[in-house]
């Protein structure tokens, strides 16, 4: 009697085998706080990153002078000597003008060594004779002070002589000029051996003027 066949069995089909693929890297969000594990001391150099290209900067390049590509004037302006020269020169006679119109107001300053003297020479055949004792200075009720020339003035030559005017000059303790005045004698020409007396006042005259100096004007 035929004996029937078992029907075969059907078979799974063979699925490939599943690759060993490594464990899933938690990401830093599924790490807990205790598997970041913070860098040790002392290695942060190591740890940063290079800085980048872009935040190098470069050295200064070296100073070489202005460069051609400068910017310009289109006109330098040129220096005029003869123009320089005028105005100096125009300068100088302002200056110089001043100085003459200065001197013709006012004289040379006394402490010139050719400014003008104080007195002119003796004159040939006269004799001044103006003793300090005779001199007087005193002060007025309005608090003003007067001085009080007195002197004479003798022809010792043996022919008449023209009398010039007298110059007097007050000093002050330190041998300054404070006040000068002049005086003009009553007589003009004296015969030889003739005299003139001088009285002459002036009021005011500076405090401080306390030494007098008797003697020809100049340019007289």
């Amino acid at each position: 009697m035929p004996v029937a066949e078992p029907e075969p069995i059907a078979r799974e089909p063979d699925l490939p085998e599943p690759d060993r693929a490594e464990p899933p890297v938690p990401t830093p969000a599924e790490q807990e706080p205790e598997d970041i594990v913070p860098p040790p001391l002392g290695f942060a150099e190591d740890v940063l990153p290079p800085p980048t290209a872009a935040l190098r900067v470069p050295p200064p390049a070296p100073d070489d002078g202005p460069s051609q590509f400068d910017y310009e004037p289109p006109f330098r302006p040129r220096r005029n000597p003869a123009r320089m020269w005028t105005i100096a020169a125009a300068l100088f006679a302002v200056v110089a003008l001043g100085a003459v119109a200065a001197t013709a107001w006012y004289g040379l300053p006394s402490w010139l060594p050719f400014a003008q003297p104080m007195f002119a020479e003796d004159q040939p055949g006269l004799k001044l004779d103006f003793p300090a004792k005779q001199q007087g200075r005193r002060q007025l009720p309005d608090q003003t002070w007067f001085f009080e020339a007195n002197g004479t003035i003798t022809n010792i030559s043996q022919a008449s002589r023209s009398v010039p005017p007298v110059m007097l000059v007050l000093r002050d303790g330190r041998k300054r000029v404070v006040y000068t005045a002049e005086i003009v004698p009553s007589k003009r020409v004296l015969a030889p051996g003739e005299s003139v007396q001088v009285n002459q006042v002036m009021v005011p005259v500076p405090p401080a003027g306390t030494v007098a100096e008797f003697g020809w004007k100049p340019g007289s």
